[in-house]
């Protein structure tokens, strides 16, 4: 008796071990098939779209529609470049478009007494500003930046009201073509100042996420700020960081509305920020922080922008692409939850 339970428990481990050991290869294995999904689906999807309207309407690849199409996706791409940052820092921004309408009254206003270049550098310090300011709150206040951006949005809008008095302002009559200067189509095939400006501005995020001291340490204060904290990471200078950063995307954004409209006002970009967010979820930005990549915000602005053109194109009814837009929303997030299940 004492020999046959000496040799169970010898024996019993070893024999449960080798499965034990394949099963967590295949979790593995699996967790990798779902990454690969989480990264290329999105770019299967938007491939799917280019294909059936290309096959579907005879517009769709004319040199007109693709030029439009990224000057379409310029001002939901650059506030979508500032969801995506602070959304990887483990944040939310709900005041980008509030900025982008101050930013662009400043400039105006600017612009009328002092010229356009000093009317463009006041709009960008004026969203540098204000993002900082939100960044500020949420670290020392320690409210959730969903409540605070969303609160400062408000006072935001109110500010916007009060320099406009209201009303609609615009640049004086000999500075207005000079104040639309980034609404101008290049030589580059017609390709406007402001589809080059969002493309620099993203290569910009890119490089800065991905390349530097200061993109590794985002992604450490949205995987987990404590462990963050305890390794020495600054995580309120990181926050107050990545918000000013967001403040001067959606000043550029705002540049660019106000230059295609030679005007500006509070209500600018109304409900456009979850527009944004939704692009960076959609193109696999995790909402819980951590991962990302500003590439997947851009391929998330592509899809929801080729949605628009397609509804356009087709003739159908653009009641539906809310519904559409939605959709795809609830899929990616409840993606990224799965994903994120079979990881652990």
């Amino acid at each position: 008796m004492t020999t046959t339970a000496d040799t169970g428990p010898e024996t019993g481990p070893d024999t449960e071990s080798v499965p034990q050991t394949a099963g967590q290869a295949g979790g593995r294995a699996a967790a990798r098939r779902f990454t690969r999904l989480h990264d290329f689906g999105i770019v299967l999807s938007v491939a799917a779209i280019v294909v059936a309207l290309s096959l579907t309407t005879g517009t769709f690849l004319t040199t007109g529609n693709l030029v439009n199409l990224l000057d379409q996706a310029a001002v939901v791409g650059l506030l979508a470049c500032a969801a995506t940052v602070v959304i990887i820092s483990g944040a939310f921004d709900l005041s980008i478009t509030a900025v982008l309408a101050v930013s662009a009254i400043v400039a105006v206003v600017v612009t009328t007494h002092a010229g356009v270049p000093a009317g463009v550098v006041a709009a960008v310090a004026v969203g540098a500003l204000l993002g900082a300011v939100n960044g500020l709150i949420v670290v020392t206040v320690k409210v959730h930046s969903f409540i605070a951006t969303l609160a400062l949005s408000i006072m935001y809008r109110g500010l916007a009201v009060i320099l406009t008095a209201g009303a609609i302002v615009y640049p004086p009559e000999d500075r207005l073509q000079a104040f639309q200067a980034l609404s101008w189509p290049t030589v580059l095939g017609g390709v406007t100042a402001s589809s080059l400006l969002f493309l620099a501005v993203a290569a910009v995020c890119w490089v800065l996420l991905s390349r530097t001291t200061f993109g590794r340490r985002v992604y450490a204060v949205g995987g987990n700020e404590e462990a963050a904290r305890l390794s020495g990471i600054r995580v309120g200078s990181v926050r107050v960081a990545v918000f000013a950063i967001s403040g001067v995307c959606a000043a550029l954004a705002g540049l660019v509305l106000a230059a295609r409209g030679g005007s500006a006002q509070a209500s600018m970009a109304t409900g456009m920020e979850l527009t944004a967010i939704a692009a960076a979820v959609v193109g696999g930005t995790s909402v819980l922080g951590g991962e990302g990549a500003i590439w997947r915000g851009l391929v998330g602005v592509l899809l929801i922008t080729l949605i628009g053109n397609g509804f356009n194109l087709l003739g159908w009814d653009t009641i539906y692409q809310q519904v559409v837009q939605g959709a795809l929303i609830l899929g990616a997030v409840s993606f990224d939850r799965v994903l994120r299940a079979r990881r652990s």
